[in-house]
């Protein structure tokens, strides 16, 4: 039985989130998760990408890599579709959203070396997605991205200036925060779950 793109989306959204679920993506969800806005600015970009190069690479392996059985170099290939894809949206970001630019710095190329981005490739691979699931995998993705490190820079705004012991300031808290988070996501899991 063939999933519908509609469950994909909504399950790449709550109940197998990148970084909830999967753990992929941790490093710039915990580095850039202090501010909303720059939380916000970069979730787009990797909702974005995540969207964009699902289908290109979606693409790029069902057309080129297997027809020409090309597949064992899937890796590499969809390494340099997402480095260029990436390098793309940065200049775009640089030219268009200079304040954005500036906030995001250096994690705004690091999305090249995101896993949740490699790895949303991967999986629709792996799943035999088609493209509107890869497409809506890609996308739920990334809203889930999104929604996951815009809620954990609301909650680290509001616990910006709380009284914490030593060793829970900074990334300690911050993960006990994901892993409470986490938690809560996995609720959804009896809902919708997609293999």
């Amino acid at each position: 039985m063939e999933v519908s793109p509609f469950i994909v989306f909504v399950a790449s959204i709550f109940t197998s989130n990148m970084i909830l679920s999967n753990f992929l993506g941790m490093c710039s969800f915990i580095a850039v998760s202090k501010e909303k806005s720059t939380a916000w600015g970069l979730g787009q970009a990797v909702t974005f990408v995540l969207t964009g190069t699902s289908v290109i690479n979606y693409l790029v392996y069902h057309y080129v890599l297997v027809p020409y059985g090309l597949v064992y170099l899937r890796y590499i290939v969809f390494i340099l579709l997402i480095a260029a894809f990436v390098q793309l949206v940065e200049m775009v970001i640089e030219r268009y959203f200079p304040v954005l630019h500036l906030h995001l710095g250096i994690f705004l190329p690091l999305i090249t070396v995101n896993c949740a981005v490699f790895g949303v490739s991967l999986f629709t691979v792996i799943r035999q997605y088609n493209l509107f699931q890869a497409t809506a995998f890609g996308f739920g993705s990334g809203i889930g991205w999104t929604l996951a490190i815009v809620a954990l820079a609301g909650i680290r705004q509001k616990i910006k200036n709380a009284p914490l012991p030593k060793g829970l300031e900074g990334a300690g808290i911050t993960l006990i925060i994901t892993g409470i988070m986490a938690l809560a996501f996995i609720g959804f899991s009896g809902i919708i779950h997609v293999q």
